[in-house]
């Protein structure tokens, strides 16, 4: 099955925006495939304000949450892989969600190579 992880983080953010409130989200910025400015990340975390009066382009699919920011006056292009996402959830009042760690699922080119089976040998005894 697919994660529930992005459904979810669609329906959140937008019950957020609907009730006037800013959405933000918690990255875990050391992920691989993580792309934001390193110098925001504190404790190898980044808040992101995913509101759209601050982000242009902004698509939350199933494999990533994709944008264009401005960070210190200058325009960046976010890429967060849906597994860094930590939680999403309203500046105002911390409604939100935080999510459980997802196991990274291992294609098979990843799978470590079992170790060969040794033969058993024999011995000559006199």
């Amino acid at each position: 099955m697919n994660s529930s992880r992005p459904y979810i983080m669609r329906a959140l953010y937008e019950w957020i925006v609907e009730n006037d409130l800013t959405p933000y989200v918690l990255v875990e910025a050391s992920m691989s495939g993580v792309v934001v400015p390193q110098q925001f990340v504190k404790d190898n975390q980044i808040v992101l304000n995913i509101s759209p009066d601050a982000v242009v382009d902004l698509n939350i699919s199933n494999e990533a949450v994709v944008f264009n920011g401005r960070f210190g006056g200058v325009a960046t292009d976010i890429f967060v892989p849906i597994s860094a996402v930590v939680g999403i959830y309203a500046r105002e009042n911390g409604q939100g969600m935080v999510f459980d760690p997802e196991e990274t699922v291992r294609s098979p080119d990843d799978t470590p190579p079992e170790p060969a089976e040794k033969r058993p040998s024999l011995k000559i005894v006199k």
